[in-house]
């Protein structure tokens, strides 16, 4: 009888069989791969958002980039207060024949507030845009020049009636005064006067 095979001696690690030490070594370069390859990919992420927050968007989406539309020039919860004028009817200044102008003007004020205390000051309001509308002559109020020069004259001549201290503006200032010889002075900004009245508005114009 053949002899049985020797057993270890004790302490000794039984011998690893090669397809088993095969199996091992393609473990651990699956393991190594997958890492290197995990670490790759997170690598090319960060650079991919580096990139794009380089050119101002921080991987902002399209949704976040659209532009918010730019506020009316009025608040839609505060709308414009006009106060309505009765149409004026006067003579104008032209000499040589019969002119007349007949206009409807309307104030546009701050606030609702306002326009109701502008009724107790209505009869000077008036009587002072009678007087700067006969002063005028068809030639100046048919250029868009002369409207809107006068329409300047009746919104400071509306808040003076109202007691506003109203200052005239240089250019205006200049021309009521006589021809006078040119200086070279250096001119001196006038602070704009506060005027409740913001604008005047033409509703019709016709002169004959």
């Amino acid at each position: 009888m053949s002899a049985a095979p020797a057993a270890p001696a004790e302490g000794e690690a039984p011998k690893k069989g090669p397809k088993k030490l095969i199996i091992i070594v393609v473990a651990a370069l699956v393991v190594l791969l997958l890492g290197g390859g995990g670490a790759a990919y997170f690598i090319m992420k960060k650079k991919a958002a580096d990139a794009a927050a380089a050119e101002g968007g921080e991987g902002d989406s399209p949704a976040q980039e659209v532009k918010k539309p730019e506020k009316p020039a009025h608040d839609s919860k505060h709308p414009p207060t006009f106060v309505p004028l009765d149409p004026f009817v006067v003579n104008l200044a032209d000499k040589d024949t019969e002119r007349y102008a007949q206009i409807g003007i309307s104030l546009q004020v701050e606030d609702a507030h306002l326009a109701d205390e502008m009724k107790a000051y209505m009869p000077a309001i008036k009587d002072s845009i009678i007087l700067i509308l006969s002063h005028k002559s068809s030639e100046e109020l048919l250029t868009l020049e002369g409207k809107q020069k006068m329409a300047g004259e009746i919104q400071r001549a509306a808040a003076r009636a109202m007691g506003y201290e109203i200052e005239e503006p240089d250019d205006e200032a200049a021309d009521e005064d006589a021809p006078q010889p040119k200086k070279k002075k250096k001119k001196k900004k006038k602070a704009e006067s506060y005027n409740p009245i913001e604008k005047v508005v033409y509703s019709s114009f016709i002169v004959q």
